[in-house]
């Protein structure tokens, strides 16, 4: 029976977890079948206030299958390589681990290490091709099953699958899609891997794109840029760092939003108007190009709520510029 050790932190990993769960019996996905002989997720981290602890997605799926669950940080350090080799595994598969193996670690099982990266490789390599997809307005992305070596998803492709992304789709949304796409792809190409039917594809290195980490900082809307750019920010930061703006000192966030293409008169990006449209209402904002029309809003300690409430409470906003 094959021994797979499987590796990820956020949601974007349950999936296929589960998946490889459920396939896991001989002759089910592999004649053989496998065991999940543990699931490596990064430490527990602190959160909120309170300062409690919460389980990532992973592990707190790998409790549920009643899987052993190892947290041991970083492979680099010679004690946690060695540990790791010590489960003797056949195959290791990561998704969205959130830390890069070393090529030692990567060379330990007989069938190497496989990755689910949530992009049509070798575009957005890196650790946040969702949010970039949709800030750079496409519409197809997908999932790419590759094998890793050292680099950031440099190594050779196994599996790409494709999907389209909504006119309103949001990183939250498309990580949804692109997690259960992942999984499919994932038991499609671990069989033909196993029986040796699947070719590793070297990536075309002069197609390459890469993304970044996200930081909070980059949801500040800069107002001088044209609606439909910040328009998909507004759906690429949600649900974080989330699109924000400032309005009397106070942090403002743009829920849910889309641009309109029209003439402006020579206004103050950032001015704000009543836009109405079928009866409904909502704020338009002056941008450097076209106004951007705000469906849903939260002011900093309230409730999210939609565009026709907020002005019933805080009517004042109209005229005035929002970023400060």
């Amino acid at each position: 029976m094959l021994r797979i050790v499987y590796m990820g932190t956020p949601y974007f990993a349950v999936p296929a977890l589960t998946a490889l769960v459920n396939g896991a019996a001989p002759g089910v996905l592999l004649p053989q079948g496998y065991e999940i002989v543990t699931v490596v997720t990064r430490p527990d981290k602190p959160v909120g206030r309170g300062r409690g602890v919460a389980f990532s997605p992973v592990k707190q799926a790998a409790l549920d299958y009643n899987i052993p669950v190892w947290q041991p940080g970083s492979f680099k350090k010679t004690a946690n390589s060695e540990a790791l080799a010590a489960y003797r595994a056949d195959l290791y598969i990561v998704a969205a681990f959130g830390q890069i193996l070393p090529q030692a670690v990567l060379d330990q099982p007989h069938y190497g290490t496989l990755n689910i990266h949530a992009s049509l490789l070798p575009k957005y390599r890196g650790p946040d091709p969702i949010a970039e997809t949709i800030l750079q307005g496409d519409t197809e992305t997908g999932v790419t099953i590759m094998q890793l070596d050292a680099g950031v998803d440099t190594g050779p492709m196994l599996l790409r699958r494709t999907t389209s992304i909504a006119s309103q789709e949001t990183t939250g949304s498309l990580t949804l899609k692109l997690a259960t796409l992942g999984a499919q792809a994932l038991l499609e190409a671990l069989p033909l891997w196993i029986a040796s039917k699947i070719t590793p594809e070297p990536q075309d290195e002069s197609k390459v794109t890469h993304t970044r980490m996200l930081r909070k900082e980059d949801g500040l809307i800069h107002w001088e840029r044209a609606a439909v750019v910040i328009g998909r920010a507004v759906r690429a930061y949600t649900p974080w760092p989330s699109a924000y703006t400032y309005w009397r000192g106070k942090l403002l966030k743009i829920v849910s939003a889309q641009p309109l293409q029209v003439e402006i008169d020579s206004e103050v990006p950032g001015t704000v108007s009543i836009h109405t449209e079928a009866g409904r209402q909502s704020l338009g904002i002056v941008t450097g190009s076209g106004l951007l029309l705000v469906k849903e809003l939260q002011l900093e300690g309230k409730r999210a709520m939609s565009a026709e409430e907020f002005l019933r409470g805080y009517g004042q906003i109209v005229g005035q510029v929002l970023g400060k």
